[in-house]
């Protein structure tokens, strides 16, 4: 570490990170007369959520019964435990159950938050008491003007940072979520947010974190936190060492997450002698394969199949994205496929696939197909031949599929038979058959949004030793934060949610200790 060479810094409350989860508990501390610091590692604020839909799950929140929403409580615990299982103590799925639509309630107390029902069904709808309206939903759209100065600040979303599209005039999802957070924040007095402020390291004494070690713009300083530290960073999925000393699948190119996502302040916690949990976990996604070499997010298939190696369906296509990434993972776990897999689809809608979110913006044709990414053939033989793989069995897997279009039942993987195979359809069939010549190739890997596993926390998102004791000071939410849903991935907002819930959680749990002194 190199020397801390200038004064120190006070605060109540030290936030590391920037995302929607980070942004709340700073306005939870600031709301409640603490003094706060964020510090953001790189050089603009929101995390991944500047890149995200910025859906939060939770149930029965005023934004959802002001659109009808009868939705209980009771059904929503029935829905999670069913789908998380046992995997995560029981007090950290009631604290989250239980704490969104309060916290709801306490944004939108304040004028600068308006949220919206945004009807998104359930991830496993055939599970008890899974909502087919979903338990989703997001802030309302904010003019980007409203920002000001701040939007500079913002990290602008995939579409510019990545593909060099203009800034939108209007932010939308995870940007309208942090643009309302910041505006919120700046009518908050005694807080400082901090940009190029990089955390690897937690102050201590006596067994409780007192602050932390800040490198802002090349400068090591001690930053002192009266009531707290909160880890919110984001996972550490940009992190390669990281990644393969937790046998955490998938590459650092195919992560969603910013650069900065590199895992610095959960190696703090673990250093201050945090447990540790699900490090291996991560938010999957198939990830369309693009030109440079990347593998990103990809959602809302309009029509195709995924085949493996030997040209077979092997999942159903339509499903929530976490649950076909996971599939394809135990797949290539035990040799059964390897990558790229491939989409194939016919010519009803041309060349490009029928892929409507990718992430990152498709670029020109030509360059899909110059890569050796994108294949045409006038028949499925010649198609099979050119990526690789059986034509009597990719011919096969095709007449089966069209088979199953036609009569409106996916009899090998059930596609269309849970709402969420359906959300992008209005409600129709996803059963879409390959019939129309030339037919059409594009390469699939595996993507992610973002690790799951960190620093093991108590239902006030206090974080717990190796001994299953909290350590006095240290708080920690979202991707920093051993997930709540554990293995699984309930449905649409539950990461961006959690995070939410925890860091108000957390920044509650500072202020009342800030109250009885």
């Amino acid at each position: 570490m190199g020397m801390v060479n200038t004064p120190d810094d006070e605060c109540d409350v030290l936030v590391i990170g920037s995302g929607g989860g980070a942004l709340t508990g700073a306005y939870t501390a600031a709301r409640e007369g603490l003094s706060v610091i964020v510090a953001e590692a790189s050089d603009h604020f929101g995390g991944t959520t500047a890149y995200s839909g910025g859906g939060m799950w939770f149930p029965c929140n005023a934004a959802l019964q002001r659109a009808g929403d009868t939705d209980t409580l009771e059904d929503a615990r029935t829905y999670f435990r069913a789908v998380v299982g046992d995997r995560t103590p029981t007090e950290l799925q009631d604290a989250f159950l239980e704490g969104g639509a309060p916290l709801i309630d306490y944004l939108e107390a304040d004028p600068a938050f308006k949220f919206m029902a945004f009807p998104w069904p359930d991830y496993f709808g055939s599970a008890p008491a899974a909502s087919t309206t979903g338990r989703h939903i997001m802030a309302k759209p904010v003019k980007a003007e409203k920002l000001g100065a701040l939007r500079e600040a913002l990290r602008p979303p995939l579409g510019t940072e990545r593909a060099g599209e203009p800034l939108p005039d209007g932010l939308f999802g995870g940007q309208a979520l942090l643009a309302r957070l910041l505006l919120a924040l700046s009518e908050q007095p005694h807080t400082d947010l901090r940009r190029n402020a990089v955390c690897d390291e937690l102050l201590h004494t006596h067994g409780t974190v007192t602050g932390a070690v800040i490198t802002h713009h090349g400068t090591r300083r001690h930053v002192h936190a009266r009531r707290g530290v909160l880890i919110a960073a984001g996972g550490f999925e940009r992190n390669e060492q990281m990644r393969t000393e937790h046998s955490v699948p998938g590459s650092t190119r195919d992560a969603m997450g910013p650069p900065s996502n590199q895992g610095l302040a959960t190696l703090a916690g673990i250093a201050a002698g945090a447990d540790t949990d699900l490090m291996s976990e991560a938010w999957w996604s198939p990830g369309i394969t693009h030109p440079d070499g990347t593998s990103t997010f990809s959602l809302w298939f309009t029509g195709g199949i995924f085949v493996d190696d030997h040209g077979r369906r092997f999942v159903n296509e339509s499903a929530a994205y976490d649950r076909i990434g996971r599939e394809v993972l135990a797949r290539l776990a035990d040799g059964r496929m390897s990558l790229p897999f491939w989409m194939i689809y016919d010519d009803r809608a041309g060349e490009r696939p029928p892929v409507q979110s990718t992430s990152v913006p498709l670029g020109d044709t030509h360059d899909y197909v110059a890569a050796g990414l994108w294949h045409t053939a006038d028949t499925l033989d010649e198609l099979a031949t050119t990526i690789g793989v059986p034509a009597d069995e990719l011919t096969r897997t095709v007449a089966r599929f069209n088979t199953f279009a036609t009569n409106g039942t996916d009899e090998d993987f059930g596609r269309g038979d849970e709402p969420f195979d359906r959300a992008f359809t209005g409600g129709a069939s996803p059963l879409v058959p390959i019939e129309k010549g030339p037919f059409h190739a594009a390469a699939f890997g595996v993507s992610d949004l973002g690790t799951k596993g960190g620093l093991r926390t108590d239902a006030h998102a206090r974080v717990l030793d190796t001994h299953g004791e909290v350590i006095p000071g240290l708080y920690a939410a979202g991707n920093s934060m051993a997930a709540v849903s554990g293995t699984t991935y309930p449905g649409g907002g539950n990461p961006i949610g959690a995070c939410m819930v925890f860091s108000h959680l957390a920044a509650l749990d500072m202020a009342h200790r800030a109250g009885e002194e």
